[in-house]
This record gives structure tokens, C-alpha cells and sequence, in this order.
């Protein structure tokens, strides 16, 4: 077969006939992917979604199967653009031994968090996201201001928030239950907040039907019910799912990995292990869409940059005092401002150094080759 005969092909094989979708299509495959993989397409390569990545290699979803391949070409120093669970890659077609993923195509949207080490590094957490599903357990007492953190990530990464109280089965009365919604729903505006109960079923199908349009990553502490509320979405036991302990509502690490679920109402999961830490990345606009009320309270202070600690005009003060503001509301928007600050200053700084590594560098490059050039003069 000639080249051009098997780019043909293989461009056909990527486009499907107009009567039969993709074969990946229930994975989120588009026209604007099929775009974007053309080139690697003419090259012979084959697309595929990440299902899971572990020791080097990752799970690929094809046309034609999973597929285990080599990440060595997509593993580069800076965390945020190593491969993730989520990502659409290039892999080599079949007969290659070891099949290796050559690239992944631009994310779309992204969920990443600060890795909880000193040197502030960000971390992917899932790739192409539609959804943040936050998970809270009604197991315990509600933590608002974890809420807002999950929220503020959430807004960034370019999903749609949902928060998840999971185990509603726990709070049988309802009167008590429209209360524990009403609190989380101050803390979450513009989100939608579904008490969910994968234990009797209750809200599944009200949730299954939010995130069947895309992609959703499941987040949330351990504990939180995420893999039974995994299995319940999935309508089978894809996730192991182990007993909380008594003593504090608080489980093990169930899941170790991000795995991808395919849902049989359509969308695809992305379940994640439990978050101990949920450190801010360069967050700022998620911050801000989280404390709308207080960003729009600002707009009518009377400074522009105003700080809302004890200058005069401030609008965001008077409404704390006349009760419109919850004070713990305030609280909670100017740590994270702070912290999100922290890390862009952090990040700024670590930029900076690298960029006068590089200066460096190719200063030492241009001089061996300006000695190189002197010496042949001679």
C-alpha cells in the first residue's frame, strides 16, 4: 500500500461513515479533536484517550481496545505537563513493541492543585474536564470553608462545579437535611448542590443526568463516599470500596490512582484518590467567581483597592456589620486571597531563576562558539 493510499485510510478510519459514530465518541471524541489529530493521523499514529497512568505507563482507550504504552515521551520535568488521566494522546499504531504515546493533544480545561511540598510545584490532577464533582460527606460536620477551597479550584479549572453531599441517608429528616443545602449553598453560589445517597439511590439519577453531557472528575476527602458513589453512577462495582472508621468518618485511600470510567448513561468519570491537601494554584479568578457576593460588594467601596480591613466607604464592612455578609464568609475569601498570592509569588520567583538559568546558559553557548570562531581565525 502506497503512503498516500494508507493516510487515506487512516483518515477514514478517524472520521467513521456518517451512519455509525466514532468508536470513541462515548469517550468524548468531537470534530474538534478529530482537528486537532489530523497531523498525527497522517503520520500513522492512533488516537486514544487516558484511562489511567501508573509506573511509566498509562491505560489508553482506541477504536480498538485498550492499550498499554510507554509515557517516557510525554514524562517532562514540570509536573503540569506530564500525561494525565484525561488527556487525548498520540500512540503508536498496533505492531509497535513497546508502543509508546507520543504526544497528547492541547487540554481543554484542567484540574490542577499545589502539590503539597515546599517548592509550591502544581499538580494534574484530570484532564479535559466538563464537571467538578465535589464530594462531602453529611457523615460528618460540613466544613464550608474546605468547600470554598474545592470550589475555588474547581471554577479555575474551566468545569462546572457540583457539589456532592453523599451519604443523605444519614440525615433522615428533611427538614434538617434543606438546612445542611441551604448552609452549603451559601458557600457555593451558582452551584448546584444534590444531596445524594448511593446507598438507597436517592439523587443518583438526578446526578447521573448532570454529568452525562462530558467528562467529570470526582473529588472530595477520603471518606467521602466517592468509589461507592462511582459505583453507583457506573452501575457496577468498577471501584473498591472499604468501611469508614467510626472514630472521626474518616476512610483509607481506596483509590490510589485516577482512573476513567465510561458511564452507561454517557459522560465518562474520573475518579481520584482522597485529597488530604488542597493547596490553591494560581486561583484567582475561581477565588473570585466563589465570593461573587463579596467581589460585587467591592465594586461599590469607596477605593478601588480598598482592603476591606478599616477604611472608610468600604462596602464590604457594612454589609458584615447589617448581618448581609456572614463574617466567616469574609474570613475565608481573604486567606485564600493570601494564599493564592503566596503562590503566584512563588511561582513568579521560580520563573525568574529559570529564566536567568536559560540567559545563562546560552551566554556560555554564545561564548564556545565565539572562542570556536577566534580559534579557526587563527
Amino acid at each position: 500500500m502506497s503512503s498516500s493510499s494508507s493516510s487515506s485510510s487512516s483518515s477514514s478510519s478517524l472520521s467513521g461513515s456518517s451512519a455509525a459514530p466514532h468508536p470513541l465518541a462515548p469517550y468524548g471524541w468531537d470534530a474538534g479533536w478529530e482537528s486537532e489529530f489530523a497531523p498525527y493521523a497522517a503520520q500513522g499514529l492512533v488516537p486514544g484517550r487516558v484511562a489511567r497512568v501508573d509506573r511509566g505507563q498509562c491505560d489508553v482507550i482506541t477504536a480498538d481496545g485498550t492499550v498499554r504504552a510507554d509515557t517516557e515521551f510525554v514524562t517532562p520535568r514540570d509536573p503540569l505537563k506530564v500525561v494525565c488521566t484525561g488527556d487525548w494522546v498520540a500512540v503508536d499504531a498496533d505492531g509497535a513493541d513497546p508502543r509508546y504515546v507520543q504526544t497528547y493533544l492541547p487540554r481543554r480545561t484542567s484540574f490542577v492543585r499545589s502539590t503539597s511540598s515546599k517548592r509550591s510545584e502544581g499538580q494534574i490532577l484530570a484532564a479535559n474536564i466538563d464537571h467538578s464533582i465535589i464530594a462531602v460527606s453529611l457523615a460528618a460536620e460540613l466544613d464550608l470553608a474546605r468547600i470554598e477551597r474545592f470550589l475555588a479550584l474547581g471554577w479555575e479549572s474551566g468545569g462546572q462545579p457540583v457539589v456532592v453531599l453523599t451519604k443523605a441517608d444519614l440525615v433522615p429528616d428533611a427538614v434538617t437535611l434543606g438546612h445542611l443545602v441551604e448552609d452549603v449553598e451559601t458557600a457555593a453560589p451558582g452551584v448546584q448542590v444534590l444531596p445524594v445517597s448511593a446507598t438507597s439511590g436517592d439523587g443518583v439519577d438526578v446526578l447521573a443526568a448532570v454529568v452525562s453531557g462530558g467528562t467529570s472528575v470526582l473529588l472530595g476527602q477520603s471518606g467521602a463516599g466517592k468509589s461507592t458513589l462511582a459505583n453507583a453512577l457506573a452501575g457496577a462495582d468498577v471501584m473498591e470500596v472499604q468501611a469508614i472508621r467510626d472514630v472521626d468518618g474518616k476512610g483509607r485511600h481506596t483509590t490510589t490512582t485516577r482512573n476513567l470510567v465510561p458511564l452507561p448513561g454517557g459522560g465518562v468519570l474520573i475518579d481520584t484518590p482522597g485529597l488530604r491537601g488542597v493547596g490553591l494554584w494560581d486561583a484567582e479568578s475561581g477565588v473570585g467567581q466563589v465570593f461573587s457576593e463579596i467581589e460585587e460588594l467591592a465594586s461599590r467601596c469607596r477605593f478601588h483597592d480598598c482592603a476591606h480591613g478599616a477604611e472608610p466607604g468600604c462596602a464590604v464592612l457594612d454589609a458584615v456589620e447589617t448581618g448581609v455578609l456572614p463574617e466567616r464568609r469574609l474570613d475565608s475569601y481573604r486567606k485564600l486571597i493570601r494564599e493564592n498570592q503566596r503562590i503566584v509569588a512563588k511561582t513568579d520567583v521560580r520563573a525568574r531563576a529559570e529564566m536567568r538559568r536559560q540567559w545563562r546558559l546560552r551566554g556560555a553557548e554564545g561564548r564556545a562558539a565565539l572562542d570556536a570562531k577566534r580559534g579557526r581565525l587563527r
